[in-house]
This record gives C-alpha cells, structure tokens and sequence, in this order.
C-alpha cells in the first residue's frame, strides 16, 4: 500500500521505516530537507495516488491543526488522514468535521512503543468510521506487534486518541508507583542491593512489567540514577486523563497524585511546603530548615 508520512522525527521516521520494511511505499515529507522525500506537501500529494492515505506525525495542537488545514486543500474526496499524534480527541472530533465537508475521511490514531517501536511494533488505538479503518488495516497490520493483540478499533472518531489518553494516565501511576517503591527500598537500611531487589521482580511476580524492564536498565546504565535531576515533565495526557475524569465524575485518585507529583517534582523549594513548615512551627515549636540548608 501506498502512504505519505508527514513528520519524521523520532517516532515517525521509525514508523517509515518499519511500513516500509512490510513492503509498503512511503512518502515522506519533514520540514527538514534532509529527511523527507518530498519538498512540500502539495509535492507529496501529488505522488501519491487516488484514494490517498496520509499520516500525520506532528505535535498536537497547533502544528497539527495548520497542517490538516493544509491537507484539506491539497486532498480529493475519498482520500482519508489519519493523525497519529497526541492530539486530544475534541480536537479529533472539529478535524473530522472540517475534512467530512470535502468528503476527506479522518482516522485518529494513538501509538504507543516509543523508540522501541521499530523493531517491537506499536500499540494502536484507532477510532473512525469502519470503511476508513477498514482501508488502513494493511497499514496498522505493518505497523502493530505480531500476534492478536496491539491493535483495536475503539469506536467513534475522537476514541482512539481518547484511550490513549487514559494508557498515559495508566501509564503515570504505574511510574509513581515504582518510583516510590524504589524510594522506600533505598531509604531502608536493612535492603543491600536495591538493583537487585526491582530485578528479582521482573519474573514471576504479579508486578512484572515493560516499564520494571527499563527501570532496571536504567539502574544499571546509571546505578543510583546519579546523571538525573528528580524533576518529570507532563505531556498533557495526564492531565486530559484527570480532567476527562472530572468531566465524568470518575474518582481517579492514583493518576491525578501522579499528576500533582510530577509538578511538585519541578519545585526546587516548595511554597506549600514552606506553609506547612511555617504552620507546624508556629502551633507546635517544630524546627524549621533554614532557606539555603540542604
């Protein structure tokens, strides 16, 4: 099948290759000359052939607004885009809008597998109507793990950016809590080999995981995680994923003080903190830490 991929960074460079390692033609277009095959998306429009299918692999929001706005002009009735970024699913819904009024179908696609995605395949959370996803199928076969599992067409246009907006926020609390439980097996005195610890668990225990994979890479590549400042950036997802859960009355109280962790972890000198320090001094006589103190 034949395909144009615009955005060729990290994870969309590698979704290329591995589409094209399944015998697929790809098109690319990045705004970096020496990456992309086509000089314009009007360019690679063009080399591609009617019914055409284009994937879309550029930051959310803005970015990837202005280049569906682009593609609706460039593209014929039939053609179908599908965008594979972390957009939200809202703005799903005003895309397939403005693509339906020029009989252009729309496919939001969330991709999960990260730089390993190559070689492992990715997990696609697709939604869109059936005839659209049908079409693609040779594209997401290429694209997902072998075996059953990897892919699922999880509804309406906005579900499948939907769903991966709650993995991520899964994905939050499992992090916290493994970070947590690394903290406590340090802190104690009585546990020698914390490394050893977290590596004795990645078989046979009911916490195993991908994710206790890699922090066990990362203890060995950096025992005791020395190169690193504790500080974690959110990419939004989390943050969706509690709001969504605000907008449904869904308690979801694990992923939300994951949430708040992340931007307490930003603070090199917590104003809340300092209240609470202040409070217990004032009611209590508890010491306080002077400023500069480590």
């Amino acid at each position: 099948m034949q395909i144009g991929m615009i955005g060729l960074g990290r994870m969309g460079s590698n979704m290329a290759e591995r589409l094209r390692r399944a015998g697929h033609q790809v098109v690319g277009y990045d705004r970096d000359p020496a990456l992309r095959d086509a000089d314009s998306l009007e360019a690679l429009v063009g080399r591609l052939a009617a019914p055409r299918a284009v994937w879309v692999m550029v930051p959310a929001g803005e970015p990837t607004s202005q280049t569906i706005a682009e593609l609706r002009g460039l593209l014929e009735a039939g053609d179908v885009v599908v965008d594979g970024g972390n957009s939200h699913y809202t703005d799903d819904i005003e895309h397939a809008r403005q693509l339906g009024a020029h009989k252009i179908g729309f496919i939001d696609a969330g991709v999960s597998g990260g730089v390993w995605g190559l070689e492992n395949g990715y997990g696609l959370m697709v939604g869109g109507d059936d005839e659209h996803v049908g079409r693609l199928m040779p594209v997401f076969d290429a694209l997902k793990p072998a075996g059953q599992s990897g892919f699922v067409h999880a509804g309406k246009v906005g579900a499948g950016h939907f769903a991966k907006m709650v993995h991520n926020g899964i994905e939050y609390g499992i992090m916290q809590a493994y970070a947590e439980g690394y903290e406590l097996l340090d802190a104690a005195d009585m546990v020698t080999d914390v490394p050893a610890v977290l590596d004795s668990w990645r078989e046979g225990t009911v916490i195993r995981s991908w994710l206790l994979d890699l922090l066990c890479k990362a203890l060995a590549e950096d025992p005791g995680l020395a190169k690193i400042r504790g500080v974690a950036q959110d990419s939004g997802e989390g943050r969706w994923t509690v709001l969504a859960a605000v907008d449904h009355a869904v308690p979801m109280p694990v992923i939300s003080a994951a949430l708040f962790a992340r931007f307490a972890s930003r603070q090199e000198d917590s104003p809340a903190m300092k209240v609470v320090a202040a409070l217990r001094n004032q009611f209590g006589g508890h010491t306080v830490t002077s400023a500069g103190t480590s």
